[in-house]
C-alpha cells in the first residue's frame, strides 16, 4: 500500500477552508465539514468506549466494525458526489438486527436513566449524544438543495444512536453493574 500522508501539514487549509475528496475546496465553517467533524468525533468516542472495555467483551468487535463503516461514511462525505455511496440500508438493518439481539437480553425499561452506570456505560452514552449531534448535522446538509447528500447515512446515523442507547444499558450490568434510574422531582443540593 502506498503511502497516504507524506505530509502532516500542508498550510492550504490556513486561509479557512479544506479540500474534499473531489477536489473542491469548501469552508471549515460549512455544513459539509460540520458533519465530518462530528462522525469523526463520534468515532474517537467509540475508541474510547472499546478502550474502556474488558477486550473479551463482544461489544468491542461490533463498535470496531462501526467505528471502520463511521471512516467509510467519513468518505462518502467528503467525496461530496451522489454516486459514490458506501452507507446502505443493509447497514442499517444490521443496525436494527443487533438492537433486537440485546434489546432481548435487557428488562423492560420503565424509567428514563442517567448516563452512567459505569466509566464505560457512561463514555457509550458521551457517543450516543454525539452520534445524535451528528445525525443533526447531517440533516442541514440534506435540506441544503444544492448539496449531494446520501439520506440514508441520516437513517444509519438514527438507528446508530438507538444502538448505542441499548448498548449503554448492556455495558452499565456488565461485571454486576446496575443503570442508574432518574428519580423526578426537585433534588436538593446538599
Amino acid at each position: 500500500m502506498a503511502n497516504r500522508l507524506t505530509r502532516i501539514y500542508t498550510r492550504s487549509g490556513d486561509d479557512g477552508t479544506t479540500g474534499l475528496g473531489n477536489g473542491q475546496r469548501t469552508p471549515k465553517t460549512g455544513a459539509r465539514v460540520e458533519v465530518l467533524g462530528t462522525v469523526d468525533e463520534l468515532n474517537a468516542a467509540l475508541g474510547v468506549v472499546i478502550a474502556s472495555l474488558p477486550r473479551e467483551e463482544s461489544s468491542s468487535a461490533l463498535l470496531s466494525v462501526i467505528q471502520h463503516q463511521l471512516f467509510d461514511l467519513g468518505g462518502e462525505l467528503a467525496m461530496a458526489d451522489p454516486e459514490y455511496i458506501s452507507i446502505t440500508p443493509q447497514h442499517t438493518q444490521q443496525l436494527e438486527a443487533r438492537i433486537d439481539q440485546l434489546n432481548q437480553t435487557l428488562p423492560v425499561l420503565k424509567e428514563f436513566i442517567l448516563p452512567g452506570g459505569s466509566t464505560a456505560a457512561a463514555h457509550c452514552h458521551l457517543a450516543r449524544c454525539i452520534c445524535r449531534r451528528a445525525e443533526r448535522r447531517l440533516l442541514v446538509l440534506l435540506a441544503e438543495p444544492e448539496e449531494n447528500c446520501n439520506p440514508e447515512a441520516a437513517v444509519y446515523l438514527n438507528r446508530l444512536s438507538d444502538l448505542l442507547f441499548v448498548l449503554c444499558r448492556h455495558i452499565a450490568r456488565l461485571d454486576g453493574g446496575e443503570e442508574i434510574f432518574w428519580q423526578p422531582g426537585n433534588r436538593q443540593l446538599s
